[in-house]
Formats: structure tokens, C-alpha cells, sequence
């Protein structure tokens, strides 16, 4: 993406000036670089402090071709924030970040680099950021990319409205919508503008048309509108995170990635960590791949992902005069997918060559920002890093060299360069070979620094390690103790259960017995006019054998059946078999049944005049009321076998002059 010429209009510098972006009121110091009025004279700078709103206000007003500052957060409290500012700025409008990307560097060197006054107040900070954007120096500080929605909808529902009946209403709006969208599509195509369209039929038209525009909003010929029954709304796609692009393409210093193989990838990334671009072929030939590095910088440090380093990957090497770089030992995968997880890349090969890249970077990160520190303002600290990195010179002699091939065209025309003699050579090479000693000391004793730290840190972690041992073995001393505890516990549980179990089982078996020990009960009973009862829930065969299971049913037993009805002859009889003294009875017996116990003279009353106490299927009645109603029985009895007898009787009579009259018509 070619960047916008920054004399199409002003360019804002800005500074925070007092406030804090996080807290309700920051102030910012804001320069605005008119360069058709001045061409950065003083004519063309103006100078205010403003407040954010202003600020959001100036920049909708004037739509400056760039927003300059030397840290973008200054702008925006977070990430999140950072992106709804930059969604915020007009279209023609690009965020630069002045002092580089991801690894940015103070202000005042960038700027003396450059030859722009410097002064540390927000407002010549602000004129410093403006004046070096213009030069087109900086990052463009971007989240999304060149891909553009355009959404043709229904800008109200499609319910019905006024007088209209709802199908016509319905039908106009989507009819609308697909006039607009017509329109919209014949603006792209007369822009030669590729794009995809993705539209939804509906009654009468269309609800809704997607455009997606392979190209920024400011270039397509559409606009965000709302007009009655239309809406046009247009959103840039986002990228995963906020990204860097140079405001102009130089051929800087990059470190190359190569993945040679059946298909070949590269990866080339600037010395900052900054992911340039990535590449992948099964049919490109040397060639074409050293034509595409060319394009995309100039490479100081040939990396692979093995080791040793494959021929192929060399061969580029040698051919870019390049350093080279693996590691101790060949990547392992899980290691390369974390170092890229925040890149997007298409196959493994193009992963690969991006971790061989990535892992050089962060292994020289420390020797770069060791030699950048050395390196005057006014020189390119990337040329001098790849000088040192990939030619084994000193930083001093590089620097040296450099600073005399700056030097004043009309001196070197004016003294001719003379040849050295052998001492003078040998003292510039001895010279040389100081600077570089000296600098392997330092990054030795750095090592040795390093390593001793190191030793300093993996001693606190024995020693923390020995504490926390020392802890764990007390804990498991103690949980064992508490595991002994708890099983004792279990223990004496379960003998506790199984003690009141069989305590349960004894008092039910002394239940049982007393139940059945009629003598006892007698004892209990005493004077008190008191006898057991036994009750049986239903006049069923079931239900006697099994009160007869449970408490037992004997001779001279006074029954009680809560329910008489239903029982037929052989369960009248299985009562009968246990010969009870009484039978108290709620409901009629069954004239089967009824026969059956009369026969076998058991008496039979009814349950309501006798009084009975239950608890469970233990039961008392008085004496004197079993009595009475024995004896009732009795008089019934008597009466219902007299009746018997008579009816006998009249029987035998009538037969027997039925027999007389059959004898009498036979003679």
C-alpha cells in the first residue's frame, strides 16, 4: 500500500500535555503542519493546547492526512480503545507512530537523527512528531485491513406503516432495497473494484446486499447513508491485532527465514520482531525467491529451524553475504507453534521458516540493543547492526567508517585520498582488532554477569525448592496421621453400626416373645380388667399366615379383623384351624364364612361395643367387654340353633308327608 502524500493536506503532531488518557481530562499539546502555507516555516505551524474533544473535533474538521505521535497509547487507554479511536478517524486519516513499532525508540534520538528540532515539552515534543511525519518517517499504526464491507438494508421495519396495507409496504421497501443495492454494485464496477456480493431475496426485492470491497473506504465511491426505507453502512474488516506499516517502503535490514523442502517458504522480519511478509511454493526456483527477499529488504541474518544448517538455506546465505543462525538443536514443534501463535500463516512450511526467523531475532535482541546504544543519532543504527552482525567488524570501527564516509563532499575533492603505509595499516587493522576485543569482553563479562545472576536465581529456586520439600514432607506427615485417624473412625463407625444392628434385632426377638408370652401379659395385666388382642388387617388367607408368621396365633386367642368382608369358606376354616376364643370383626362376614365359624362354635362380634387399644399391631380390650360379648354370642347362638331345629324339623315333617301323599296316589 503506497502511503498518502502528506502535502494532500495538514499534518497533526500531538503530545499529552497534562491529565492522564486513563483518568476524565487529559490536555494535549497539539502542532498542525499546514505545509502548502509554509512548507514547515513558521507560517505554516499553528500551536493550542487542546482537550480531547477538541482534539476528536479538529481532527473530523481539518481530516488531517496523518495524526503524528511518538506512542500511541497516548491516544488510547488500551488496546480495545486504541481500535475505536482508529475506527473513529476519517477516512483519508493515518495514526503514525514516529519512533518505530513494536520496539520503539526515544523521540529525541529520532529526531536528531533526523535534523528536526527536539526539545523535551509536550509542545515541541508535538512539533518534533508532525515535522518527521511529514518527512515520512514513522509506523502507520493500523487494525484492519484493506478489506471493505458495504451492507445495503432496510433502514425501517418491513411491518406495515400509515395507511399502506402491510404486503405493499413491504414489498416497496424491498423493492428500494434492491434499487439501492443496483446503484451501489454500478458505483464499484465503475470504479474497478473487485468485491463479492451476498444478497437475501425477500417479497418484492431484497432485505438485505453485502458487498465485500477488496479495498480501503476512502476508496470506494460509496458512503454511509440513511434515507427512509434505505441504509448503507460501511465497516472495515479488523485485523487479530494492531499492526505497523513503514509510511514509505525502504529496503531496510531484515532477518530471513528459510524452509527448503518439496514446497519453500520464507519469512522475513525486521530486526524488531516486526513480521514483514511470508512466502510459500512448490514450483518457484531460486531465483524467484531471491528476486521476492530483494523486494522486501536487504537480508543481514539467514536463519533455519535445524541444525546443522541445510544446503539450500546456505546457498542463500552466501548469496546475500549474509550471518547465519540455528539453533542447538532442531525446533520442536510445540515450541515453534507458541513463538507464532500471534501470526497468521497458511501451511507449516511458512510456520517453520517464521520461527527460524523469529527465534535469530530474540537470540540477537540483546547484541542489538547492545550496538544501538553505541550508535551516534545522526547514523542508521540498522546499517551499523547488520555491519557488525554479518561482516564480524567492531561497532567502533563501523561507526568510525561510516562517520568518515559523512564527511564534507568538498574535503575528500579537495584531498586526495593518499595510500597507507604498511605501519599506518597495520596500526588501522591493530585498531580494529582493539574495538572488537573490547566488545568481546564486554559481551563476555555481560555473560558472565548474566551467568552469575543466573547461578544467583537457580540457588533462590533450591533453596525455595528444599523449603517447599521440607513443607510437603510435614504435609504428608500429617495427612498420614489424619488418614490413620480417619480409618480409626471408620472402624469404630462401622462396629457402632453393627453394635446397634444387632441391638435392634434383640429387642425385636424380646418383643417378639413378649408378644407371644400370654402368661406374662396376664402378669402385666394384672386386676385391671385387660386382655390381648391380636389384629389382623384383612380376613384373608395371606393375612392370618402371616400374623401367625410374625407374632404368632394360639388356642384361646382374642382375634380382631379390621376388615370381615370378602373371606370365603377355606379361609373362615384356616381361622378356625387356630381355635380363638373370640372373633371381633369390623364389616359382615360372608354367609360362607359365617356358617363355617358358627359351626366350629367360635364366637363372632361385632368390634364397636368392645373397646380396643392399638399400638402397632399390639392390642388390649377389657375383659368384662369380651366377656359380654361371648356371652351374647352365646344367647344368639342358642336362638339360631333352635332355629336350626325347627327348621329341621318342619323339613323332616314335610318330607315325610310329601312321601306319605306319593305312597298313598301309589296304591
Amino acid at each position: 500500500m503506497n502511503a498518502p502524500s502528506p502535502t494532500d493536506g495538514p499534518v497533526f503532531g500531538v503530545d499529552i500535555q497534562s491529565g492522564d488518557v486513563r483518568g476524565d481530562a487529559p490536555t494535549y499539546a497539539l502542532v498542525i503542519l499546514r505545509p502548502d502555507d509554509g512548507d514547515e516555516g513558521e507560517a505554516g505551524v499553528e500551536r493550542d493546547a487542546v482537550s480531547r474533544r477538541k482534539l476528536r473535533r479538529l481532527i473530523e474538521e481539518a481530516e488531517p492526512t496523518r495524526l503524528a505521535v511518538d506512542n500511541m497509547y497516548e491516544l488510547a487507554a488500551d488496546k480495545n480503545a486504541l481500535v475505536g479511536f482508529l475506527r473513529s478517524l476519517p477516512a483519508g486519516t493515518d495514526l503514525v507512530q514516529v519512533t518505530g513499532a513494536n520496539r520503539p525508540e526515544p523521540l529525541s534520538r529520532v529526531a536528531q537523527r533526523y535534523g528536526v528540532p527536539y526539545a523535551k515539552k509536550p509542545m515541541k515534543e508535538a512539533e518534533a512528531a508532525a515535522r518527521l511525519a511529514h518527512r515520512n518517517v514513522g509506523q502507520r499504526v493500523t487494525a484492519f485491513g484493506d478489506t471493505t464491507t458495504v451492507k445495503v438494508s432496510r433502514g425501517r421495519s418491513a411491518g406495515g406503516g400509515g395507511g399502506w396495507s402491510e404486503d405493499r409496504f413491504t414489498r416497496r421497501i424491498h423493492g428500494n432495497v434492491r434499487k439501492a443495492a443496483r446503484e451501489v454494485e454500478s458505483d464499484l464496477d465503475d470504479a474497478n473494484l473487485e468485491y463479492e456480493k451476498e444478497v437475501t431475496e425477500k417479497y418484492g426485492g431484497l432485505s438485505n446486499a453485502v458487498f465485500t470491497v477488496e479495498a480501503r473506504p476512502e476508496d470506494i465511491p460509496v458512503s454511509n447513508t440513511r434515507n427512509g426505507d434505505v441504509r448503507i453502512e460501511i465497516e472495515r474488516e479488523r485485523r487479530d491485532g494492531i499492526e505497523f506499516e513503514p509510511l514509505v517502503k525502504r529496503r531496510d535490514h531484515v532477518v530471513v527465514g528459510i524452509d527448503p523442502g518439496t514446497t519453500t517458504a520464507a519469512a522475513v522480519v525486521g530486526l524488531d520482531g516486526t513480521v514483514h511478509d511470508l512466502f510459500s511454493s512448490r514450483t518457484s526456483d531460486t531465483a524467484e525467491l531471491t528476486e521476492w527477499l530483494i523486494e522486501r529488504g536487504r537480508p543481514m541474518l539467514v536463519a533455519a529451524d535445524v541444525t546443522p544448517m541445510p544446503e539450500t538455506v546456505e546457498k542463500f546465505r552466501r548469496s546475500f553475504d549474509a550471518a547465519g543462525w540455528t539453533p542447538e538443536s532442531d525446533l520442536p514443534v510445540d515450541e515453534k507453534l507458541h513463538r507464532t501463535r500471534d501470526h497468521a500463516y497458511e501451511n507449516d512450511h511458512e510456520r517453520d521458516a517464521l520461527a527460524a526467523a523469529l527465534f535469530a531475532v530474540d537470540d540477537h535482541a540483546d547484541q542489538f540493543e547492545r550496538i544501538a546504544a553505541k550508535v551516534p543519532p545522526k547514523l542508521d543504527r540498522e546499517a551499523v547492526i547488520a555491519r557488525v552482525v554479518s561482516g564480524e567488524e567492531s561497532v567502533e570501527a563501523v561507526v568510525r567508517e561510516l562517520t568518515d564516509d559523512g564527511a564534507d563532499e568538498e574535503d575528500e575533492q579537495e584531498h586526495e585520498e593518499r595510500e597507507l603505509t604498511e605501519e599506518e595499516r597495520r596500526i588501522r587493522d591493530l585498531e580494529a582488532q582493539v574495538g572488537r576485543l573490547k566488545e568481546h569482553t564486554e559481551e563476555l563479562e555481560e555473560e558472565l554477569e548474566e551467568k552469575e545472576n543466573e547461578i544467583r536465581e537457580y540457588e533462590r529456586e533450591l533453596s525455595d525448592a528444599r523449603k517447599k520439600e521440607r513443607r510437603e514432607a510435614r504435609e504428608r506427615r500429617e495427612v498420614n496421621r489424619l488418614e490413620r485417624r480417619a480409618e480409626r473412625l471408620e472402624r469404630e463407625r462401622d462396629e457402632a453400626i453393627a453394635e446397634n444392628e444387632e441391638l435392634h434385632e434383640k429387642l425385636a426377638r424380646l418383643k417378639t416373645l413378649w408378644k407371644l408370652d400370654h402368661s406374662d401379659f396376664s402378669d402385666v395385666a394384672g386386676d385391671r380388667d385387660l386382655v390381648a388382642v391380636k389384629t389382623i388387617p384383612q380376613f384373608t388367607r395371606d393375612a392370618i399366615d402371616r400374623a401367625d408368621e410374625e407374632f404368632g396365633l394360639a388356642a384361646g386367642d382374642v382375634i380382631y379383623l379390621r376388615d370381615a368382608s370378602g373371606a370365603g369358606t377355606s379361609t373362615a376354616e384356616r381361622l378356625a384351624e387356630t381355635e380363638p376364643r373370640l372373633v371381633l370383626k369390623n364389616g359382615n362376614l360372608s354367609e360362607e364364612a359365617d356358617a363355617v365359624l358358627f359351626d366350629h362354635e367360635i364366637p363372632v362380634a361385632p368390634a364397636d361395643p368392645v373397646t380396643i387399644q392399638e399400638v402397632d399391631e399390639l392390642a388390649v380390650a377389657r375383659e368384662s367387654e369380651v366377656e359380654e360379648a361371648i356371652d351374647d354370642w352365646e344367647d344368639r347362638a342358642e336362638e339360631r340353633r333352635r332355629e336350626q331345629t325347627e327348621s329341621m324339623m318342619d323339613r323332616v315333617i314335610s318330607e315325610h308327608r310329601a312321601d306319605e301323599r306319593l305312597g298313598g296316589e301309589g296304591a
